[in-house]
């Protein structure tokens, strides 16, 4: 009996902290800020990860909004444009 209580706190144990760190995952991902927090640790493991975060960081500059859909800039442009 002894050894399946142990068990069963050990096994909450590990489903407790794998479901923190799905929880930690998916609001880093939400959020956006997991590239600053991870890219030591992923520069370790795939030293090329530098270049693609800052190929990242370059295409996220460089992107323009786009302009309000049915605002009043519509007006007076023919159909044909």
């Amino acid at each position: 009996m002894v050894d399946a209580l142990i068990f069963l706190v050990f096994a909450g144990c590990v489903a407790a902290i794998l479901g923190i760190l799905w929880w930690l995952a998916s609001r880093v991902r939400r959020r956006g800020i997991g590239g600053e927090v991870m890219g030591p640790f992923d520069e370790i493991w795939h030293p090329a990860a530098h270049r693609f975060r800052s190929e990242i960081r370059v295409q996220d500059a460089r992107a323009v909004p786009m302009p309000p859909r049915g605002g009043s800039h519509d007006q007076g442009r023919d159909a044909d444009e």
